[in-house]
Formats: structure tokens, C-alpha cells, sequence
């Protein structure tokens, strides 16, 4: 059938999309010359992943287009619509934070992600390369320079105003030329020019020291050497004060390694790294991963400067800004550098890849293998959690080919509270496989339930009354409650696993994600019917404010840490008073219990 085929595609730009048995779309590709892109899949030897893609190959479809712009806009579009299992380049890519100096009256700084939201991009600075290094700008920034911090005017001065931190804007008239002043100093730090305010924290250090207060000046002192060190690391020898972005790579054993700089006037601001096996030629998929790049919460430079594999006339095309392959000068050598880092991160993390690989996705290979499953792509692993019959609850997790799926758990709050896992496991299985039915989702190749012959006879049953086929298997734990036995087939048989293999290592990591998910929810749901019951017993607290009570404030402790004043922005005064003091006698009582 697949030769028939080939032998009616036409050599014009499209974009081609492969199917298994099932007729699911395992991997989109594009290709100049369709006919011989298609056919290369299907002659010769391959190796690694584009081995194993060939092997599950049993159709294909194809998109004949006018243009190599218009093929990778649609091979990006049916990735993100399909989601193929080997398109794994553009899967999980992070998004990155910025800092976002607010077009306010009475501005603020805040760290902000989700970029693409955002109507003004002039007001936005980063990206920087976690939120932790966002944060810490923004802190430091909120030290030197009283900007306003809260995010709603309260009606009284706040802690940062009486530390000189905030000029108390909720009570004072508005010193404009004062705010127009700090918004150019920080601005220009923000762009990367550090000039002024390392000028600024000398002056002030030196006047402490002069004063005598030489922990104030150590103070100052440190954050002057947190900067400077800084600095020292971002530095990088360009005459080019504009946005740039520095794409490198390095390519060897299937493997491809892209390596981003982000530089900012003349300085790197930011890097990010990726490590990926690789299906076609690896300048096909760089030039993929650069196109997409930006649809990720990323803001597009000025410019980006890219290898010479790289297809500048269709990146430029596409992304419309300006590609620049450097031949020579400063330009190349930062080409050249992201190079070398992407091969420095391949050499180091190579070996880390294959163990991890052996655990994963060999371990997946393992389990189908000693299941005698034709397919094994996607795992839904069900487990129970009661107290004593209460917050009866049940958790999923989902893993595809021997990785996690986040996106994929699902939580189920049991509607009887019984210590019964025989109906808890119906119910939850009931649950989640009706759905999977009426709202035709993707349908797992195998269920395990954490438990034994009981559990697995209650998912037999449910899956058999809705007429699925669906292999359910167990875990079973030994005496120590440590996994040593997989029950599977019917009748049911003990499969002992080598507690040294990949494939123990991959059930147990299976076994604590679905435990701890379902404990996780457990508490959470204990601790919400504690709180619940707990505010019922205070006069003026209706239902209205205890759920409002409730979103805020997940738990009793979380209730006694917060002021009277920020209990009374939910509830009157006099009751936010009665309450601290009803928390802290039930406080008071619990330490007299334990003691």
C-alpha cells in the first residue's frame, strides 16, 4: 500500500503527516521535494528514534503547498493541533519571565510570564534566565528605589513606607517629577546600563561608612559586588546596542543541541539550552525549532544571528525580522561561542541522557514486551486514599512512554466516604473511562492500579461493562510496603520484576507519583473539611465569607499568620479580631494536648 502510494507523490513543498495501525498521527514533518523526503523514510537503514518512527509506520497523508513558508507554517500548526509522540523537539519548551515596569500613574515592577497577554511590549525588559534571577532584580530594584508596592492603594502607609522603601503614596500627593526620575534610572538599568546605580549604592555606602554605620554599608556593599559580578558575567565584546538573539548548535550520535543567547545592549541577559533526539536532517529541525521559538512567551529582537545551516531567507520570511548569518567580525565569534556551549552541553549531559533513556523509554519497551502488548505509548495508573473511611478519595497519573504527563492527572472526590477500595477503584475507573468514551479523548494501551487482585477485578469489571479493550494490571508491595510483583493476565499471574532493572525502576517511579498525587489531594481535602468546620464556629462568618476565607487561606496555621488587617480586607473588623482570638486559643489547646 505504502509503495502504491509513494509512487503518486508529487516533488512540491508540503508538509507529511505519519500514522500507526491505529491511525494516529505519530510525527509531521515538511519537506521542499515531498516525493523524495517520503520515500527516503522507506529505503536504506536508519538508527535511534527515525528507526523506530519507520518501524510503527503503516500510512502516511500528505499537503501539497506553494511555498516553504506556507509548508512550516502548516507542519507548526498540525504539531501543536495533533501533538505527534516524535515531533519531541517542540514538546514542554519552557517560557521565559521579563520584567514589566507598569504604565501607571504610580508604577510598580513585577515579574510577568505570560507576555503575549500583554498589549505594550515597550514596558516589558528580560527575558531573564529563571524567575528567581526576575525576582531578585526586582527586589533589589524595590530597595534602592521607593517605588509603590502594593497592588491594591491601601488606605494607611505600609511596612514599606515606614522602612523608606515606598514614599507612601496612599497618603502623600503624587511627586511626578520624582516618579519620572526613578522610572528613567530604572529603565536604564533594565536596558543594561548599570552606570547609575552602581554610582548611586557607592555614594550611599560611603556616606554610612562616613557615619559610622558599617552594617548598613556592608549591606550596600554586597549588593554592589552582587552586581558587578553580574556584569562581569553578561559582558560580551559587541558594538550593537540593539535586541539580538545568538542561535548555536551542535549535532552528533542522533542527538541535536541548540544553545540561545539572548544579549542585550552588548551584554547576555539570559541563555537557554536544549538537548533533543533528532528525526530528519538536523538543519531541518533547527530551522523548525527557531521558527517556533517565539510562539513560546518570547519577545522577538531585532535581529537574530543563527549557523550557516540555517535557511535564512525562510526563518526571515517567517518570523519577519532580520536573520543575519555573520560571516566574520564579532558577530561570528558569538556564533561560533553559542556553538561551542551547545557542544559542551552534549558532552556533559550526554551520558546523563542515555541513563535516563534506559529508564524511560527502554524501561516502556521492557514493559511491553514481558505484557505482550503490540503498542505501549500511553500508561494511566489509578491509586485510593482514606482516613478511616474519610475524604475518600481517588488520583491518576499518566505516563507516556516511560515520561510523566502532568497534563494528564486527573483527581476523583469519591462520592460515599466508606473504607472500600473494591467500589472506590469502580467508581474512579467508571469515571475517568465513561468520559474517555462520551468525550472520545485518548484512551490509555494499559491501566495499573496501585493494589492488588481486588483493585485489578474492580477495574476489570467497569472496563468490560463499557466494553473497552484495555489490559489492567497491579502492583503488588511486600511486607516493607516496597513494590516486588507485577499481576497481570488472565488468570491472573505474579510476574517478579529484577529489582536491579530499569523496568522496577520505572513501576516504582510509577507507583510514588500516583501515591503521592493521591495523598497530596487527600490532605489538601482534609485540610479544607478542618478549616471548614473550624470557621463555622465563629459568629459572622457565613457562607459567603468562609469560602472566601477558604480560597485565601488553605489552612488554620495560614489563617494565624495573617494580620487582623488582612483578615479584615475579607471580613468586618470586629469579627477578624474574634477570629485571631478563637485561632489562638485553639492553638493554645492543640499545644496543651501534645505536651
Amino acid at each position: 500500500m505504502i509503495k502504491e502510494k509513494l509512487s503518486l507523490v508529487p516533488n512540491l513543498p508540503g508538509c507529511y503527516q505519519m500514522k500507526n495501525k491505529d491511525g494516529t498521527i505519530i510525527y509531521v514533518g515538511k519537506a521542499k521535494k515531498l516525493k523524495n523526503r517520503l520515500s527516503s523514510y522507506f529505503r536504506g537503514n536508519h538508527t535511534g528514534k527515525t528507526a523506530k518512527l519507520v518501524s510503527e509506520i503503516v500510512d502516511f497523508d500528505y499537503v501539497v503547498v506553494g511555498s516553504e513558508k506556507e509548508s512550516l507554517i502548516l507542519e507548526l500548526n498540525l504539531i501543536k493541533k495533533f501533538d505527534p509522540k516524535y515531533n519531541i523537539l517542540l514538546r514542554d519548551d519552557k517560557s521565559y519571565p521579563y520584567i514589566e515596569l507598569t504604565n501607571e500613574k504610580i508604577p510598580k515592577l513585577v515579574v510577568v510570564r505570560n507576555i503575549n497577554l500583554k498589549k505594550n511590549h515597550s514596558n516589558l525588559y528580560g527575558p531573564y534566565p529563571n524567575v528567581t534571577a526576575a525576582r531578585d532584580t526586582v527586589n533589589m530594584l524595590n530597595r534602592i528605589y521607593p517605588l509603590r508596592k502594593c497592588k491594591t492603594m491601601p488606605k494607611k502607609p505600609c511596612l514599606y513606607y515606614h522602612i523608606g522603601e515606598c514614599l507612601g503614596y496612599c497618603m502623600n500627593n503624587v511627586d511626578e517629577e520624582k516618579i519620572k526620575s526613578m522610572k528613567f534610572e530604572i529603565v536604564r538599568f533594565l536596558k543594561g546600563d548599570t552606570d547609575l546605580i552602581t554610582k548611586k549604592i557607592s555614594q550611599e555606602m560611603n556616606y554610612y561608612s562616613a557615619n559610622l554605620n558599617y552594617e548598613k554599608a556592608k549591606e550596600l556593599k554586597d549588593l554592589l559586588d552582587n552586581i558587578n559580578i553580574t556584569v562581569d558575567h553578561q559582558k560580551v565584546e559587541i558594538n550593537d546596542s540593539r535586541e539580538l538573539d545568538v542561535f548555536g548548535y551542535y549535532f552528533d550520535k542522533g542527538y541535536l543541541s541548540i544553545q540561545v543567547f539572548f544579549i542585550r545592549n552588548g551584554k547576555i541577559v539570559g541563555k537557554h539550552s536544549k538537548i533533543l533526539p533528532t528525526i530528519e536532517e538536523y538543519n531541518e529541525e533547527i530551522n523548525r525549532y527557531i521558527a517556533d521559538f517565539y510562539s513560546k512567551d518570547v519577545l522577538k529582537p531585532k535581529e537574530i544571528l543563527v549557523p550557516d545551516i540555517c535557511d535564512k531567507n525562510l526563518l526571515e520570511e517567517f518570523l519577519e525580522i532580520n536573520v543575519l548569518i555573520p560571516q566574520k567580525g564579532t558577530k561570528k565569534q558569538i556564533v561560533e561561542m553559542a556553538n561551542i556551549n551547545a557542544k559542551e552541553n552534549l558532552t556533559r549531559e550526554f551520558e546523563l541522557i542515555n541513563r535516563n533513556e534506559e529508564r524511560t523509554i527502554k524501561a516502556n519497551e521492557e514493559l511491553k514486551e514481558v505484557l505482550k502488548l503490540d503498542k505501549l505509548d500511553r500508561i494511566e495508573i489509578f491509586d485510593n486514599s482514606n482516613l478511616f473511611g474519610n475524604f475518600n478519595v481517588s488520583g491518576m497519573v499518566v505516563f507516556e512512554n516511560g515520561m510523566p504527563l502532568k497534563s494528564g492527572y486527573r483527581k476523583f472526590k469519591i462520592s460515599f466516604d466508606k473504607n472500600d477500595d473494591f467500589n472506590t477503584m469502580k467508581e474512579a475507573i467508571y469515571r475517568r473511562y465513561f468520559k474517555v468514551l462520551k468525550d472520545n479523548l485518548i484512551a490509555p494501551d494499559l491501566i495499573i492500579v496501585d493494589g492488588g487482585i481486588t483493585q485489578i477485578h474492580a477495574a476489570r469489571e467497569i472496563i468490560n461493562s463499557l466494553n473497552l479493550n484495555i489490559m489492567v494490571v497491579g502492583l503488588k508491595k511486600d511486607a516493607k510496603h516496597s513494590t516486588n510483583a507485577l499481576l497481570a493476565f488472565d488468570p491472573i499471574e505474579e510476574i517478579n520484576i529484577d529489582k536491579t532493572s530499569n523496568l522496577f525502576y520505572l513501576l516504582e517511579r510509577m507507583q510514588d507519583e500516583v501515591h503521592n498525587f493521591t495523598i497530596s489531594y487527600h490532605k489538601k481535602l482534609r485540610s479544607k473539611g478542618m478549616i471548614s468546620s473550624f470557621l463555622d464556629n465563629i459568629e459572622g462568618i457565613g457562607n459567603k465569607r468562609k469560602n472566601e476565607l477558604m480560597k485565601k487561606y488553605s489552612s488554620i496555621t495560614k489563617i494565624n499568620e495573617a494580620t487582623i488587617e488582612e483578615l479584615s480586607s475579607i471580613i468586618p473588623l470586629n469579627v477578624a479580631r474574634n477570629l485571631k482570638e478563637f485561632v489562638k486559643e485553639y492553638k493554645e489547646e492543640k499545644n496543651d494536648t501534645t505536651h
